[in-house]
């Protein structure tokens, strides 16, 4: 288990994300779906949850904004000018 309680799993045609903690355990699957075939294997989790929450947000539905805060779940998306910039300082 990771300190963060955060464990991403891999298989050949999936990607579980066990979120576990004392008060809640879930577990997220992500499979090739019509709107990730896009992205390669490697990326396709990231390419899903970035894309969910994207859409999710977009909806502006009073209630998918409520339970987000109540979470204390923020969505930004990302310029992809400021995804490469960020890329660039990690590695320097």
């Amino acid at each position: 288990m990771t300190t963060s309680g955060l464990d991403v799993i891999r298989g050949n045609d999936m990607t579980r994300i066990r979120a576990v903690c004392i008060h809640q355990r879930g577990l997220i699957y992500i499979v090739p779906a019509e709107r990730s075939w896009v992205c390669d294997q490697e990326y396709l989790p990231a390419h899903a949850l970035a894309g969910f929450f994207r859409d999710l947000s977009a909806l502006e539905s009073p209630e998918v904004r409520g339970l987000m805060q109540q979470w204390g779940i923020y969505f930004r998306e990302l310029p992809q000018e400021q995804e490469e910039a960020e890329a660039e300082d990690a590695k320097a």
